[in-house]
């Protein structure tokens, strides 16, 4: 099992850039696909991106496309969103998970999460 820790949230302006980290321990990162998602005030968790094992790398094509970008490095057990160009409705906790499985999709969930980070961007 995996235990993931965020970290890199707070208050930003509208146009700054933020770099959200996720630190893992217990079974070694590189054995998980892992992901970020986001939930802002009165909204379901959705999807940003994933990168797998294999470092392939999707991005939600609605929520901050074209705006953010997944990284990894296993021998750190460490993956970061750097997200770039903020708006007030990136407002959200954004959340590290991580997954075993090869599936073809994670949009709806992955196993393991933890327990965010929020994220301010003030207009």
């Amino acid at each position: 099992q995996v235990q993931l820790v965020e970290s890199g949230g707070g208050l930003v302006q509208a146009g700054g850039s933020l770099r959200l980290s996720c630190a893992t321990s217990g079974r070694a990162s590189g054995n998980y696909a892992m992901g970020w998602f986001r939930q802002a005030p009165g909204k379901e968790r959705e999807f940003v991106a994933v990168i797998r094992r294999s470092g392939g790398i999707t991005y939600s094509q609605d929520s901050m496309k074209g705006r953010v970008t997944i990284s990894r490095d296993n021998a750190k057990n460490t993956v970061w969103l750097q997200m770039n160009t903020l708006k007030p409705e990136d407002t959200a906790v954004y959340y590290c998970a991580a997954d075993p499985r090869p599936l073809s999709s994670f949009s709806n969930g992955m196993m393991f999460w933890g327990k965010g980070t929020l994220v301010t961007v003030s207009s």
